[in-house]
């Protein structure tokens, strides 16, 4: 037995969001796209357009990603962020805590404009390259 048939995150990695969608869906049979769409507050138009793989989901905000988790998680279905996240091909994100996230503000606040610049272009550069890993490791599970 390999590795990744022992871990459940690791079991059906590989997969696109479509994919992970459609065998969690098959776990509750009686949820459609549109209850799930409804219950994670996504438009149907939109999840429908991941369904269908006419819409990338490399861009899709880590919100409505997790919104994802949390309604099939309601519905009794086992799904982590992180398998959700690398099937949509997005960087996993570390958790975040209110208290993190107001010292990261106080210090951005205490910053002369030109360094706040800075950090911003510094966060973008750390996202897009945390970006790249993403893809690199699904394409490598393809």
């Amino acid at each position: 037995m390999t590795s990744h048939q022992n871990d459940p995150d690791e079991q059906h990695q590989g997969e696109d969001l479509a994919a992970l969608i459609t065998r969690l869906l098959d776990r509750v049979p009686d949820r459609t796209q549109k209850d799930l769409a409804a219950a994670a507050g996504i438009s149907y138009p939109t999840l429908n357009a991941w369904m269908n793989r006419t819409r990338g989901t490399s861009r899709v905000d880590p919100e409505r990603l997790r919104a994802l988790v949390d309604a099939f998680r309601r519905w009794g279905v086992e799904v982590t962020p992180r398998e959700v996240f690398l099937a949509a091909g997005r960087p996993v994100p570390g958790r975040s805590d209110q208290e993190r996230e107001d010292r990261l503000l106080r210090l951005y606040r205490q910053l002369p404009e030109a360094k706040q610049r800075d950090l911003v272009r510094a966060a973008e550069v750390m996202l897009k390259d945390a970006e790249l890993v993403a893809r690199v490791s699904r394409a490598q599970w393809q």
